[in-house]
């Protein structure tokens, strides 16, 4: 892994080049740097604002990123009108940097530190979908079942690990944590993240996939009871079916 001292040269030299660049008007940090918790395996995360066309800009940064840190890979996260362009530096340094227009500069979260330019007031991202949670939830449920008697062992291992992210999702979000990518997962409670454990997969057997759905169901069940127990209640007798057939 690259130094953090060899980071910060690279964010130093970045935002050189950003104030150099005519067609950049504002720049921002966001992630962890805003925050104060960069470490060494901390990405860099850059947002510029572009005065005429993203992809223009986009395109003249990745042939200089290539030039100046010998980039080894680039790809495009999609994000209309924006285009959010991540590059792998050598040392394993990550660095995402969005480029978009000047009406879309501006945090739509706490994590954002603006360096120069105007930053917009603009609405945050939007929480998760509950509803959707819960939906995907048991369809993830179903699923896993269904694979086992199909004897698909490795995608009902998949169902499994996808209705636990949605349970810590589920959780994150009741208690105002980060719900992306299990960033908030770390700040669970031990109360709600212990009986989590039982429900990771030890072998591809169809009784331990079984095992594992169960223990899995259980912990939905006990989330889904602290915000809806009506929904709970009915849903209940449908899991305990499912595991049990």
């Amino acid at each position: 892994m690259l130094p953090i001292e060899d980071r910060n040269r690279v964010h130093e030299r970045l935002l050189t080049f950003a104030e150099t660049d005519d067609r950049i008007v504002g720049a921002a940090l966001t992630g962890s740097r805003t925050v104060g918790d960069a470490d060494r395996w901390s990405d860099l995360d850059l947002v510029l604002a572009v005065r005429d066309e993203p992809a223009d800009a986009a395109d003249s940064w990745t042939k200089w990123l290539y030039d100046e840190f010998g980039a080894l890979h680039h790809w495009d996260l999609s994000s209309s009108p924006r285009i959010i362009r991540v590059f792998l530096l050598p040392g394993w340094l990550e660095l995402d940097i969005t480029f978009g227009p000047e009406s879309e500069f501006g945090p739509r979260g706490p994590q954002w530190r603006t360096l120069f330019g105007q930053a917009r007031s603009l609405e945050p991202f939007p929480a998760p979908d509950r509803d959707t949670l819960i939906g995907l939830a048991w369809h993830h449920a179903l699923h896993t079942r269904i694979c086992i008697e199909r004897d698909r062992r490795w995608q009902a291992e998949h169902w499994i690990g996808a209705l636990r992210t949605h349970i810590v999702t589920l959780a994150c979000l009741r208690l105002g944590l980060p719900t992306a990518h299990a960033k908030g997962a770390h700040l669970l409670p031990e109360e709600l993240t212990t009986p989590l454990e039982p429900t990771l997969v030890r072998s591809l057997d169809g009784t331990e996939l079984r095992r594992a759905l169960g223990a899995t169901v259980t912990v939905l069940l006990d989330e889904l009871e602290r915000t809806d127990p009506g929904l709970a209640a009915r849903l209940a007798p449908m899991f305990t079916q499912l595991t049990s057939l």
